[in-house]
């Protein structure tokens, strides 16, 4: 299959993490095309932000709502300055959680590359200086902001490694940058710093903690207007979703369910599971957010119609576990 929006055939090529596969994505990517590349978080599906035609590939290859923004990737903070306009909040995050799994929801400067298309025609954008090194070699070849959402069909569960990836778009986007597995395993917490108090759009690699430490108060949720109209990514009900039912906070497994759990304490019946994968049996969350996403798609893979869920706590990285497992059980 063709990229979308291109007339020229092409499958998905998996690039090596070395010099010679970091120069073809960056020089795809320059191009118009559609690359995949791993970020400490998640794998992104990248296209030039400046570029129209380009991003409105990401939507057509995700089957993304077009009304949902895109997070645009910058290699360092002085890149992401002259996107977007910072006030004391933004920035006072931005030096504390740069590089890393943070997004900034922030107004657009009037100068800003990125199109109107990759900020949904909202008057802000999202930016983010993402960890991975090899994602930042990337950025800094390309020379332009990177759109990039989870390199995945949309709605569905996010890749943590190339071949999640591949299941997923093989066929529809050129190319995919190997990067090994992702250390992190959920997507980056969400900032939105529009005015007045910090809302917290998405929680994610940074915990409420973190943010509280730097911020000196707990973010503010988000308004009712983000839900009719996402400010931000990973923002929809549903998301996230493998093909199978989610059932949260499971105390017992029920006879062909696949069961999902976590810490060294597992819940009546899992022993008769139809499969069964604990994403920390010492009960870290840390370990259970880096092996979310790989457990929900080998669960799915199964066969079984519904994942049980055992209790995870909100503590920590647990608040984006269970956000993220919230959507993935909402109804479709």
């Amino acid at each position: 299959m063709n990229d979308p929006g291109s007339t020229v055939p092409s499958a998905t090529r998996r690039l090596p993490a070395d010099a010679a596969g970091l120069a073809e994505a960056a020089a795809l990517l320059r191009a118009g095309r559609l690359v995949a590349f791993p970020t400490e978080t998640v794998y992104g599906l990248g296209a030039d932000a400046t570029d129209p035609a380009a991003v409105t590939g990401i939507f057509a290859a995700k089957a993304r709502p077009r009304f949902n923004p895109l997070i645009s990737h910058l290699p360092d903070a002085a890149a992401a300055l002259a996107e977007g306009v910072f006030d004391a909040p933004a920035r006072r995050l931005a030096e504390a959680f740069w590089p890393g799994p943070l997004t900034l929801v922030v107004p657009a400067h009037t100068g800003t590359r990125v199109c109107d298309l990759a900020r949904a025609g909202l008057p802000s954008l999202a930016l983010r200086v993402p960890a991975h090194p090899l994602a930042r070699d990337l950025l800094a070849e390309v020379g332009r902001p990177v759109a990039a959402p989870s390199a995945n069909r949309s709605g569905r569960v996010s890749p943590t490694r190339a071949a999640h990836v591949l299941d997923d778009l093989a066929g529809r986007i050129s190319a995919v940058l190997d990067g090994g597995d992702t250390p992190v395993g959920v997507e980056s917490t969400v900032v939105a710093c529009l005015g007045g108090p910090p809302r917290l759009l998405r929680p994610g690699g940074i915990t409420r903690a973190a943010l509280r430490d730097v911020l000196g108060r707990d973010p503010a949720a988000p308004g009712a207007a983000d839900a009719d109209r996402p400010a931000g990514p990973g923002m929809l009900a549903s998301h996230y979703a493998p093909r199978a039912r989610v059932r949260l906070d499971a105390v017992r497994v029920e006879p062909g369910e696949a069961a999902l759990l976590f810490g060294p304490r597992p819940p009546a019946g899992h022993e008769t599971a139809r499969a069964s994968l604990n994403l920390s049996p010492a009960g870290d969350p840390a370990e259970a957010a880096a092996r979310l996403f790989g457990a929900l798609r080998d669960l799915d893979a199964s066969g079984a119609e519904t994942i049980a869920v055992a209790p995870i706590p909100e503590d920590g990285l647990g608040e984006a576990i269970r956000d993220r497992l919230a959507r993935a059980a909402a109804p479709r």
